[in-house]
């Protein structure tokens, strides 16, 4: 997929995406060894947004499973089309096979493993889906195989890129984490956000962009319920933008602080500390 880390970044730019040297090696070696690549760390950092640049610098295909309390192996892996199944049985008077392709519904899991072409398969906020759900996975991040009773065992023609990202909010498996690489994505410092914010926003000027980072880094400095994400500093450029403001002075910040932060709270706390 990558030729070596330069390429990573040279590649991931132009899909919109600013990596560091640690991204794009991680990403290199994913590509390089054929394994899952687990990113961690912080809401709002750009763990979902690498998935998609990777997909969209190689051309391939993305395949997203959201995951979420509750989740089951139905709507992660496959279910029958029971609907399907009812109608076959009354419509016959056959013991006809009703677990045959035909009355199989896809699931994402499924769907990569089976794709024939290049495809990314992103599982999201793997954090928050139940402890039950990482052993559904096991088989499929060891070995790119899913097993149906009914069909028996599915092998990947073409093993999917797999990113899982994780917002920590509670510990994986060490099972899990054996099976992929790890990296850690932080906030970016002020000069990458700076960066990322000048890519996004190109008709920015750039020492108002640099002011925009170096506060949204203050902010996140603070003790707040939900820190300003990299997404949400590029809406508020765009935000400045819209208004014809020039400048972040305080009646701009005062103004435009929803933008960023979306708890009252919060809002509270900065107003009081930056005497808003």
């Amino acid at each position: 997929m990558f030729d070596s880390p330069a390429d990573v970044s040279a590649r991931l730019a132009a899909a919109g995406y600013l990596s560091d040297d640690s991204i794009a090696t991680s990403v290199y070696l994913a590509a390089a060894l054929g394994k899952p690549l687990l990113a961690e760390g912080p809401a709002g950092v750009g763990k979902t947004q690498l998935a998609k640049a990777v997909a969209e610098a190689t051309g391939a295909r993305l395949v997203r499973l959201q995951c979420y309390e509750g989740l089951d192996e139905a709507r992660a892996l496959y279910e029958w089309n029971y609907k399907k199944q009812l109608l076959r049985i009354q419509a016959t008077s056959t013991d006809e096979d009703i677990f045959g392709e035909e009355f199989l519904l896809e699931r994402p899991l499924l769907k990569a493993v089976r794709a024939t072409e290049p495809t990314v398969l992103l599982i999201d906020e793997t954090d928050k889906a139940d402890v039950e759900v990482e052993g559904l996975l096991l088989e499929l991040l060891s070995d790119f195989q899913v097993t149906i009773p009914e069909l028996g065992t599915i092998v990947a023609a073409r093993r999917p890129y797999v990113v899982l990202t994780s917002n920590a909010t509670r510990e994986l498996s060490e099972a899990l984490k054996r099976r992929c690489l790890y990296l850690h994505i932080a906030y970016p410092t002020p000069e990458r956000e700076r960066d990322i914010v000048l890519s996004q926003v190109p008709t920015i000027r750039a020492d108002l962009a640099e002011q925009l980072a170096r506060t949204v880094a203050t902010l996140r400095a603070l003790e707040l319920k939900k820190a300003p994400s990299v997404a949400e500093t590029v809406d508020w450029a765009r935000t400045l933008l819209a208004l014809g403001r020039d400048e972040l002075d305080e009646e701009t910040v005062s103004a435009t602080l929803g933008v960023v932060l979306k708890h009252h709270s919060d809002q509270v706390r900065v107003a009081k500390e930056l005497g808003l």
